[in-house]
């Protein structure tokens, strides 16, 4: 696209140009002179309405304290045609750079979203501190925590559950902007993931120093050696006399011949004992009084039957002389 700048023209090539805009005969539009040449034909001008540093002009021009140096744009993150995020910082003391920026009810803001087709911007407040210029670069969405890692260049921020969506932007175009701006790769974490990862971090803490404890108490333990196991020494089975004698007479002559001792057997002597010490003279008088008990009981139960016998006699008689 050819642009009539009065004197000469400029090119706006398709690489520099806004995709959701759409150019008219005869309309006018505000430029960023991006390079100039010379050529046979006379100066060559390049312009863009797509580089960031169209919007730091526009602010130049709409906003006084920007111009005069008490407000400072320090950085500028742009998606042409949807969505810019610009931080600025005070210069002075007693000056808010995001309300003269804004201006009295969005006023200068508005010129500013009008010459560039609408496009969205949030101008947000710089921080030599990287956490809380990462957490203001993500607004509008509420920061609960950030974690900076120095080496890798990482700012793990934490979010709460219903502020996920909202600090990842439509299609990742917010937590991107906010990228691009601080110099810092975020990763955006919902605070329920977090917890759950640091209870199993805890968890697997724990067991460990439990397993590195048992090890430990198994170590100071001492070992008690086992005792070998006793060895019964086998039975010794003597030989009959005829057997050894049978033994010897196979052997092989040249071949020292066993000897056998056989266990010599001493004689006791018998020893005296009396009727007193073994008690037979008191069981022998036991006895005798027994049997004459026994005669005396068989002798009375006798006379009772002889008795019983002559008194049934008579009273046969008794009944034979009635009859």
């Amino acid at each position: 696209i050819l642009i009539d700048l009065g004197r000469t023209e400029a090119v706006l090539p398709a690489a520099e140009q806004v995709r959701a805009e759409r150019y008219r005969p005869g309309q006018r539009v505000r430029v960023y002179i991006l390079q100039v040449t010379r050529s046979t034909k006379g100066p060559k001008v390049v312009i863009s309405r797509s580089h960031p540093n169209l919007v730091r002009r526009l602010f130049e021009l709409e906003v006084p304290e920007v111009y005069n140096g008490a407000v400072e744009i320090k950085a500028i993150a742009r998606e042409a045609g949807f969505r810019s995020k610009v931080a600025v910082a005070a210069k002075q003391e007693g000056i808010d750079p995001v309300g003269c920026c804004v201006g009295l009810r969005g006023i200068r803001i508005q010129n500013i979203v009008n010459e560039l087709g609408g496009e969205k911007i949030d101008v947000i407040q710089w921080s030599p501190d990287a956490a809380v210029f990462v957490t203001n670069a993500l607004s509008p969405a509420q920061i609960q925590g950030v974690e900076l890692n120095e080496k890798d260049k990482i700012a793990t921020v934490i979010v709460p559950d219903r502020q996920l969506s909202l600090a990842i932007g439509k299609e990742g175009q917010n937590a991107r902007l906010a990228a691009k701006m601080t110099g810092w790769r975020i990763d955006i974490r919902s605070a329920a993931v977090v917890e759950a990862e640091k209870a199993q971090a805890k968890a697997a803490v724990a067991k460990e120093k439990a397993e590195k404890a048992a090890e430990a108490a198994a170590a100071a333990e001492p070992v008690i050696a086992e005792a070998p196991p006793a060895v019964e020494a086998a039975p010794v089975v003597e030989a009959a006399p005829a057997e050894k004698a049978a033994e010897l007479a196979a052997a092989p002559a040249g071949e020292p011949v066993p000897v056998f001792f056989e266990p010599k057997v001493t004689a006791q002597k018998a020893q005296l004992r009396f009727a007193e010490d073994t008690g037979l003279k008191k069981v022998a008088v036991e006895t005798k009084d027994k049997k004459k008990k026994k005669g005396r009981k068989e002798g009375a139960d006798e006379g009772v039957r002889v008795k019983g016998r002559r008194r049934r006699e008579e009273i046969t008689v008794e009944e034979d002389e009635v009859l």
